[in-house]
């Protein structure tokens, strides 16, 4: 286990040095550059003097060696100044995920357990009316995307009830609006996950041990708690962990629309502004998020799954 974590660590590094070079080669094109520079300095600027004032503030060496200034820099904690909040990247950062860690929190909270109950009660009686009515629900939930139930959430609460007020800090989060983003959130990745889990619990029901255990005279009950649940939650498991890098792009969509300003809303107005070193930071979080969930996912699948850890 300890070699096959170090090998996926080595992945991981070698994968965030690849898609960091290829996300800061795409924010210092020429455009992007020539935007920057005449927004610093003055729109009606001449190409000589673009080119003269990006010369002098050292966008003009070469990419690779750039890139190595800003990696050394990134991992020493220093992501650069953002130039649209008037703040070092780091702390602007570590603030807005800080509220996006709460949303996300609560999404999970209410995600994963409503997302398991109706899987594993819809996989405990395949083929009945409670089965089609909670696989209806499940694909209805997850064909609507963010923003269309958002916008009818919209619609029905903050219309009538004001539940629309945005967040622009901890401390003025209260229910009004701070439901909206959470059930829009959780609506759309709990049909997923009670999908996956519907389909593994079938599996295991209709499974060699678990026959032997009916036949033996097993209560219902006590082969779905004590022989079923637990490898059937092995699949889901893995899909739960991989909610967490299509959180980062649900919340992109989500706090531009109800205005909640965490990593989502920061990240929209990094692009909007052509904020490099926000972008950067911005994405370095994606990627280290991505490849985390995975790792742990990963992991946890093997521990879960003896077949797994023994091969």
């Amino acid at each position: 286990m300890f070699s096959f974590i170090l090998k996926r660590l080595g992945v991981m590094v070698l994968t965030a040095i690849c898609l960091t070079f290829i996300v800061f080669y795409l924010v210092n094109l020429d455009p992007n550059l020539e935007k920057i520079a005449k927004t610093q300095g003055n729109m009606r600027m001449t190409d000589e003097q673009v080119e003269s004032w990006l010369e002098s503030n050292g966008y003009r060496e070469p990419l690779i060696k750039r890139y190595g200034e800003w990696l050394i820099n990134t991992v020493q904690g220093d992501m650069g100044y953002s130039l649209r909040m008037q703040k070092p990247v780091t702390g602007e950062l570590g603030q807005r995920l800080g509220y996006t860690g709460i949303l996300m929190f609560w999404v999970m909270v209410v995600m994963v357990p409503m997302a398991l109950l109706i899987g594993v009660l819809a996989g405990m009686r395949e083929g009945t009316k409670l089965d089609r009515a909670l696989s209806v629900a499940s694909i209805t939930t997850t064909s609507a995307p963010e923003y269309v139930t958002g916008i009818i959430f919209t619609v029905i609460f903050a219309s009538t009830l004001g539940w629309l007020k945005g967040v622009s800090s901890v401390n003025n989060i209260t229910i009004e609006n701070f439901t909206l983003p959470v059930i829009t959130m959780a609506i759309y990745g709990m049909g997923y996950i009670a999908r996956m889990t519907r389909a593994s619990m079938v599996e295991v029901m209709s499974s060699q041990y678990i026959r032997t255990a009916r036949l033996k005279g097993v209560s219902f009950k006590n082969i779905v708690v004590k022989h079923a649940l637990r490898n059937a939650l092995i699949a889901p498991f893995t899909v739960i962990m991989l909610q967490f890098p299509w959180l980062l792009t649900g919340v992109v969509i989500v706090e531009a629309m109800f205005n909640y300003k965490g990593f989502g809303w920061l990240l929209v107005n990094a692009a909007a502004n052509n904020d490099i070193d926000l972008l950067l930071g911005c994405s370095v979080v994606a990627v280290f998020v991505v490849l985390s969930t995975q790792l742990i996912s990963d992991i946890g699948y093997a521990y879960l799954n003896p077949r797994i850890r023994v091969n």
